[in-house]
């Protein structure tokens, strides 16, 4: 007897040359034990576990005088020796055998075979078929839409790549399981798929509970199983370079916002404040909170508010650091009256529209102020533009005396600077003077470069733009076709690091004097007028106490808009969160911290958006298993506490990091923060529709809501959207920003209008529901439930339960018989009498042991 075994099987196996189980002329010589090649395969680091594999078996015998034809589902998968490429069970066999002369048709009917097991509907309906007919009717289905080449319009010796997305079998496992296919142009909101609007899970999270701190006990008893693994999960090298990417990206927005609250309040707050600041909140709300992935940082409105605070109170003659306390205590008691009343589950109206609004705008800042910042350095470091290589003996500059007569007490002090510099006073000339001492003693700058400094702005922006396409094109690198798999991924986890040392070195090797990371090197207050405590009474009158309620219910207003606007983004059902939210929990500690940052004179602190989004891409986990070719896929984020501890634990040790900071070039810090605005605005649907405005209608990408809103509706809520963003960014760049909060509160007013401009079925593609709309559209589906009840029942009597025993450990369908015209009608459509459940976390391409014997 002479066979064959398919070069294809399933998913799972690609050409290999024959074991000797192939070419055994006795079935006693399967082995259940692996061989040593087979162990030895590379491909099996590509198999997840629990898969099982399918054997596609054609050959010609001289035995046979018409072809038979098996199909074989094991009751147990097996292992079956060196049948299979790699060591895995087998649960199906398909054998062909017949006479001799036909080998290729054979062949070609093995590679059908495949192809039709590597189809996820079809292998569900071979784990579940119960006769013949369901087989055949799975075999049709698939015929139904797969799509053929012409033989002539490819070459069938060219590889086709596997697309870089596969795109759902919902919809035909909703058709097989009789449900209703979705209407193109129907009244009926889709379910938030992944192309719709998606959106954070409303669960337990966000319940109304009636309850005093009902809310915050089941956070607790949600999170507390997992606290344990919250620091295990964090074994991984990934984490490190999370750590070392997010604390970079902290400690400059530490600085950055610390110079700026000492600009805006004498400093009374400073960069030290903002450090210690940084790391007593962070490290606290890491270890504590309900979601860790979380990153609490000082943001814009707050500066804002600390800007006209201060004016308020040097104007008013109060006392700055204590009027702050009791605004600080007042709203800290506020925030915890809403944690107490589960006032949270108010999230659930902060849909797609209000996030994506709000992400971007705090994405777009982070844009714009690295830009700001590096125009800001290009001032006070001008370029020559006007130079002229033929003028290049009249370039130079040199110190002048002052005009006027200059007095016999300033001669002495000029002789006595003099000799410090080691220049004896007969010889003092105001040419030998630097260019500071000169400006000191009152001296005048003369010469065409006085007003240039070379090399500085070029090369700053050298490392900017560097540091910003190094990080992005090293964080592709996972998809290269350059190293291992192992290399590109570990390079590809270091990225931001790894272009951050790059362009330190390129700075370091050029020599030229760019601004460098200042860190303070003395752990005390910036002012010292102040200490590291603020009593609560002594310094303003007793009404002042109560009048701080006014402008700590803005404050209020503001730590609940950008904690819980961050934290629904954080906790988007996209990003496959395992470990469940804690919006109570998260504002509890919020309100804590804020009450101890206000006694420490310490600078208020909120969660972070963009940071926090850095910190999520940072830690997402994909595939290791994916097949040669295939493009892996997103599995979740590594949910832990150890990153967001160690980030802030080394924010606090930055102060004793002087020595070793001060080497990093701000402009390479500055295109950190570059990258993070734009990394943060990846895969939002706002930014899609944007560039939709600008696109012809047969360029457009294949997305989900194009298929069912037309495209006049999808501008026009793009137009809303744009209008939103922009009187947002008018708001925050006048004085008027202090009401910011508010107006990031009316984003929700504004989204609940807009359910009069367009249906609910165009707004569950675009947007998310209102919670009101998807509690009437459940009761709808509850009494169509009811009128289908007695039709379902009538259907499931129909069918009858697999039997629970079997005479041998194998089912065999349609063995050698003569298959009849009738049963292959191609106009006869046959529906498998089985049940597939539509489970969208669900969508494998390898085969798995399924849990039951009943459903799909």
């Amino acid at each position: 007897m002479q066979m064959q075994r398919s070069n294809s099987m399933g998913l799972l196996c690609s050409p290999t040359t024959a074991h000797r189980n192939l070419t055994s002329t006795s079935l006693n010589d399967l082995s259940d034990k692996p061989e040593k090649d087979q162990l030895n395969n590379k491909f099996m680091k590509k198999i997840p576990r629990d898969a099982e594999a399918s054997n596609v078996l054609v050959g010609e015998v001289d035995f046979l005088d018409a072809p038979f034809v098996s199909f074989v589902r094991l009751q147990q998968s097996v292992m079956l020796g060196g049948l299979t490429e790699v060591p895995v069970p087998t649960r199906f066999l398909f054998i062909l055998l017949g006479p001799k002369g036909k080998a290729k048709s054979y062949r070609e009917i093995g590679r059908a075979i495949a192809t039709l097991m590597s189809d996820e509907v079809f292998h569900d309906i071979a784990y579940k078929a119960r006769d013949r007919s369901d087989l055949l009717a799975g075999i049709d289905e698939f015929l139904d839409e797969v799509i053929v080449l012409p033989p002539g319009e490819w070459d069938p010796d060219i590889r086709i790549e596997p697309p870089k997305s596969v795109p759902s079998a919902d919809k035909r496992k909703n058709n097989l399981a009789g449900g209703e296919g979705s209407q193109m142009n129907g009244g009926t909101p889709h379910d938030g798929g992944s192309g719709g609007g998606g959106g954070h899970a409303v669960g337990d999270e966000l319940k109304m509970t009636g309850k005093f701190c009902g809310g915050l006990v089941l956070d607790i008893k949600r999170k507390l199983p997992f606290f344990a693994s919250d620091f295990y999960d964090a074994l991984n090298i990934q984490s490190l370079s999370a750590i070392l990417f997010i604390y970079l990206g902290t400690v400059t927005n530490a600085i950055t916002f610390g110079g700026l609250l000492g600009d805006a309040t004498e400093n009374m707050q400073g960069v030290l404040e903002s450090f210690v600041g940084t790391a007593l909140t962070g490290a606290v709300f890491c270890l504590l909170a309900g979601q860790p992935l979380t990153i609490l940082s000082s943001t814009g409105p707050v500066l804002v508010f600390e800007r006209l605070l201060f004016n308020f109170s040097r104007e008013n003659a109060f006392d700055y650091l204590e009027f702050r306390l009791w605004i600080g205590l007042w709203s800290g008691f506020m925030c915890l009256v809403l944690v107490a009343t589960d006032a949270s589950f108010l999230v659930q109206y902060f849909t797609r529209f209000t996030e994506e609004g709000f992400s971007a705008l705090i994405s777009f800042i982070f844009i714009y102020d690295a830009f700001k910042k590096m125009l800001k350095l290009a001032h006070h470091n001008p370029i020559n533009s006007g130079y002229d290589l033929e003028l290049v003996t009249q370039y130079g500059c040199h110190c002048t005396p002052p005009e006027g007569n200059v007095s016999a007490l300033y001669l002495e002090k000029m002789e006595a600077l003099m000799n410090n510099t080691g220049q004896h006073h007969l010889n003092a000339t105001w040419a030998s003077l630097s260019r500071s001492e000169c400006q000191e003693w009152g001296g005048q700058l003369v010469g065409a470069t006085c007003d240039f400094v070379p090399d500085i702005t070029l090369m700053s922006f050298i490392l900017f733009f560097g540091t910003y396409a190094c990080s992005m094109g090293l964080k592709k690198f996972k998809t290269s076709r350059f190293f291992p798999t192992t290399v590109r991924k570990l390079i590809s986890d270091f990225a931001i690091i790894l272009a951050i040392l790059i362009f330190c070195g390129v700075d370091a090797l050029v020599g030229v004097d760019t601004p460098k990371l200042i860190v303070p090197s003395e752990f005390k207050p910036t002012s010292p007028h102040r200490g590291w405590f603020v009593a609560p009474f002594g310094g303003n009158p007793w009404w002042v106490y109560l009048a701080s309620f006014l402008p700590a219910l803005l404050v209020t207003i503001l730590i609940f808009m950008d904690q819980q606007i961050t934290a629904v983004i954080v906790n988007r059902k996209e990003h496959k969160l395992k470990k469940g939210a804690g919006y109570h929990l998260d504002l509890f500690w919020v309100s804590i911290l804020l009450v101890v940052c206000s006694f420490l004179g310490l600078p208020w602190y909120v969660a972070a958006t963009v940071i926090s989004i850095a910190h999520i891409d940072s830690l997402k986990m994909e595939t290791e298993t994916s097949a040669p070719g295939e493009q892996p896929k997103f599995l979740g984020v590594r949910e832990q506490r150890v990153t967001g501890i160690m980030v802030f634990i080394l924010t606090g040790l930055s102060v004793f990091m002087a020595p070793v900071l001060k080497f990093i070039p701000m402009p390479v810090l500055y295109g950190v923060f570059l990258y993070m605005g734009v990394a943060s605005l990846n895969g939002v649907q706002f930014l899609d529709r944007l560039e939709l405005l600008l696109m012809p209608a047969k360029h457009q990408p294949d997305l989900i809501y194009l298929r069912h809103v037309p495209l006049r509706r999808v501008h026009l809520f793009t137009f809303i959207q744009v209008l939103c963003l922009a009187l947002l960014w008018i708001l925050k760049s006048t004085v008027a920003a202090i009401i910011f909060p508010v107006m990031i509160l009316a984003l929700v007013a504004v989204r609940k209008a807009m359910d009069y401009v367009f249906s609910q079925h165009d707004l569950s593609y675009l947007d998310d529901v209102m919670p009101e709309k998807d509690k009437k559209k459940k009761e709808d589906e509850k009494k169509k439930k009811k009128k289908k009840g007695s039709i379902d029942s009538d259907m499931n009597d129909e069918i009858s339960p697999c039997p629970s025993s079997l005479p041998t450990d194998a089912k065999h369908f349609f063995p050698s018989r003569t298959v009849s015209s009738q049963d292959l009608n191609p106009f006869k459509k046959m529906v498998p009498q089985i049940r597939i459940d539509l489970d969208p976390d669900n969508n494998k391409f390898f085969w798995k042991t399924p849990s039951s014997e009943t459903s799909l």
